[in-house]
C-alpha cells in the first residue's frame, strides 16, 4: 500500500512543483509542467484531420460513437424511459425498489461475492435517487454550462446550440447503461457504506466474462484518472474560477485575496466532505434544485422580456446548425464545437457519474440508470440551451442598437463575462447573482468530485481511515493552490486525465451492455406486476 501511495504522489510531483514556484507567476514552471506531462495531454486530445480547416477530438469520436451504440442497442430509452425516469425520481415506485428486513432478492453472481441486490448484510444504499440525481448532477452542472457554451457559441456560431441538444440526448443513453452497471457491481461493507463505480463493474464484470487481467488494468487506470481528475478539473479549476470571479465583483486589489478565499473555499469543503456521501447527498439535493432554478428562472425571464425575439433567435439556431457560415470550419466546425460543448460538459460516458448513483437505496440496478439518463437531459438540453437561448437573444437585441455583445466566429476567452454581460444587458447587476451562483456551481462540483475521487483512491489502497485522510488533506490543499495559483498546463493535463477514463468505461460498458438489458427487463417486469 505504500509503495502505491509513493508511485502516485511521484506521479503528482510535478503539481506540488508547480504550486510551489508559481507563487511567482513563473512562466518557467509552466513550461516544465507541459514539458513533463504534455505528451500525455497531446495524447488524449490528439485531433483527427477531418478537413484542411476542422480537426476532430479522438475522445469525442469514443463518447458520440458509445453514445449513438448505446441509443440503439437500448432502443431510444432516452425517449422510452423518460417518463419511468420521472416517476421514478418522484418515489412513486419506492415499495417496489427498496429492500424490506434482512433478506436477499435475486441471484448470487457467478463470482459469489456479491448479491444482484444487496439487501445482503442488511444494506441498502445509502442515498435515496433523488439525492443521487443531484450529487451527480453537482458534478457536471457547472462552470461549463456558464462560460463553456458562451465559448462554444462564439467560435460555432448560434447553430452549435442545436448540436448541443442532439449530444445531451444521445448522452442520455450512456449514463442510463453506466450508471445501471455502477449499482449492479457495487460493494457494500458491514456498515451498509457502499464502493462503486466504473472500477468494480470493468473488475467484476470483466471477471465474470473471462476477462479478469484486463478488467484489473482497465480498473486501475480508470482510478488513478478519477483521482488525478478530482485534484484537477474536478477541483482546482473550479476553486480558481470561484476565486476569479469573486475577487473580480468586489474589485479586490490584495495580492493574496485569492488564498484567503481558497482557504475559506477549502474548510467549508472540509465540513461537507468528511461526512461522506450521505452528507454530500444531503447538501446537494439543496444546493442543486436551487441553483437550477436561480440560473434558469434569470434565463426565463430573459426570453420572455424578449420574447419577439425568440423567433429570430431559433431561426438563427436552426440554420446556423445547417450552414455554418462565417464560423471557422463551417458546417463541419458547428456540429464539432455543438458536440463538443454538450459531451463535455454532461460527462456521459466518462464513467464519473456512476460513483455517484452507485451508493442509492435500490434492489433494481436498472432503476438508477432510468433516473441516471434525466443528467444530460438537466444539464445539457436544458440548462446550456437555455444559456445559448439567452445568448443569441442578447446578441441580437445589442446587434439590432449596432453594438453586439460578441462576434460569432471569434473566440472569446472569457466566457463567464460574456454570459454575465448578457445577463446583466436585460437584469440589472444580475452578475452579482451570477459570481453567487458560480460559486456555488464551483462549491458543489468539487464536493462531488471528492467523492469520485476517493472512490478511486479506496480501490487502490484499500479502505483505511488513515488513507482517507491523507486524500481529503490533499483535496483540501489543492483547493487553496487552485484558488492562488494560475494553472496553465497543469489544468490541461488534469483535463486530459478527466477524459481518459472515457477509454477504459466505454470498453467496459459496451462489453456489459447484456447486463444492461438484463437488468432493465427485471425492473420492467417488477413495475408490470405492481400495475398489474
Amino acid at each position: 500500500m505504500k509503495k502505491k501511495l509513493l508511485i502516485l504522489i511521484i506521479s503528482f510531483l510535478p503539481v506540488f512543483t508547480f504550486a510551489q514556484e508559481e507563487q511567482s507567476i513563473s512562466d518557467k514552471i509552466d513550461h516544465t509542467f507541459k514539458y513533463l506531462t504534455g505528451w500525455f495531454v497531446d495524447l488524449i486530445f490528439y485531433a483527427i484531420p477531418f478537413t484542411d480547416t476542422v480537426k476532430i477530438p479522438w475522445v469525442l469520436l469514443v463518447l458520440l460513437g458509445g453514445a449513438l451504440y448505446f441509443t440503439f442497442r437500448f432502443k431510444f430509452a432516452q425517449i422510452r424511459l423518460l417518463p419511468t425516469s420521472i416517476k421514478v425520481v418522484s418515489g412513486k415506485y419506492d415499495d417496489i425498489d427498496h429492500h424490506e428486513g434482512m433478506h436477499a432478492y435475486g441471484d448470487v453472481t457467478d463470482t459469489k461475492d456479491v448479491f444482484e441486490t444487496i439487501a445482503v448484510e442488511g444494506a441498502e444504499g445509502e442515498v435515496s435517487h433523488f439525492q443521487a440525481l443531484t450529487a451527480a448532477l453537482s458534478a457536471t452542472v457547472g462552470l461549463g454550462n456558464i462560460a463553456g457554451v458562451a465559448v462554444a457559441l462564439s467560435i460555432g456560431g448560434p447553430g452549435a446550440t442545436f448540436w448541443m441538444i442532439l449530444a445531451g440526448f444521445l448522452g442520455m443513453a450512456s449514463k442510463f447503461a453506466e450508471c445501471t452497471l455502477g449499482v449492479k457491481y457495487r460493494d457494500v461493507d458491514e456498515n451498509g457504506v457502499v464502493f462503486g463505480g466504473p472500477m468494480y463493474y470493468l473488475s467484476k464484470g470483466l471477471k465474470e466474462k473471462g476477462m479478469a487481467k484486463f478488467g484489473k488494468v482497465l480498473a486501475i487506470f480508470f482510478a488513478v484518472m478519477v483521482v488525478g481528475g478530482s485534484f484537477g478539473g474536478g477541483n482546482m479549476f473550479q476553486a480558481n474560477q470561484a476565486s476569479a470571479q469573486f475577487v473580480k465583483l468586489f474589485n479586490l486589489t490584495n495580492e493574496n485575496a485569492g488564498m484567503y478565499f481558497g482557504i475559506l473555499m477549502a474548510v467549508i469543503v472540509a465540513v461537507v466532505i468528511i461526512g461522506g456521501i450521505k452528507r454530500i447527498a444531503s447538501v446537494t439535493e439543496k444546493i442543486v434544485p436551487f441553483m437550477a432554478l436561480l440560473y434558469v428562472g434569470a434565463a426565463l425571464v430573459i426570453i420572455f422580456m424578449n420574447i419577439g425575439l425568440v423567433p429570430q433567435a431559433f431561426t438563427d439556431i436552426f440554420n446556423g446548425a445547417f450552414t455554418g457560415k462565417g464560423i471557422a470550419g463551417g458546417f463541419i466546425g458547428v456540429i464539432i464545437q455543438g458536440f463538443k460543448r454538450g459531451t463535455f460538459s454532461n460527462e456521459a460516458g466518462v464513467g464519473s457519474a456512476a460513483i455517484a448513483h452507485s451508493a442509492v437505496k435500490t434492489k433494481y440496478p436498472a432503476s438508477e440508470g432510468i433516473v441516471a439518463l434525466l443528467e444530460p437531459f438537466i444539464d445539457t438540453v436544458v440548462i446550456c440551451t437555455m444559456t445559448a437561448l439567452v445568448l443569441v437573444i442578447t446578441n441580437l437585441k445589442a446587434e439590432e442598437a449596432g453594438m453586439a455583445l460578441f462576434q460569432y466566429g471569434t473566440e472569446v476567452k472569457e466566457g463567464v463575462e460574456i454570459t454575465a454581460n448578457a445577463f446583466d444587458s436585460v437584469i440589472p447587476h444580475f452578475s452579482i447573482a451570477l459570481t453567487i451562483a458560480v460559486i456555488l456551481f464551483a462549491f458543489s462540483t468539487m464536493i462531488s468530485w471528492s467523492y469520485y475521487g476517493m472512490q478511486g483512491w479506496k480501490f487502490l489502497f484499500g479502505h483505511s481511515k488513515k488513507m482517507d485522510l491523507v486524500y481529503k488533506l490533499l483535496f483540501l490543499l489543492f483547493v487553496v493552490i487552485g484558488a492562488t495559483i494560475k494553472l496553465g498546463s497543469v489544468l490541461n493535463f488534469s483535463d486530459a486525465m478527466i477524459f481518459a477514463m472515457v477509454v477504459p468505461n466505454m470498453i467496459g460498458v459496451v462489453l456489459l451492455s447484456p447486463k444492461v438489458t438484463e437488468e432493465l427487463n427485471k425492473y420492467l417486469k417488477a413495475i408490470k406486476a405492481k400495475k398489474g
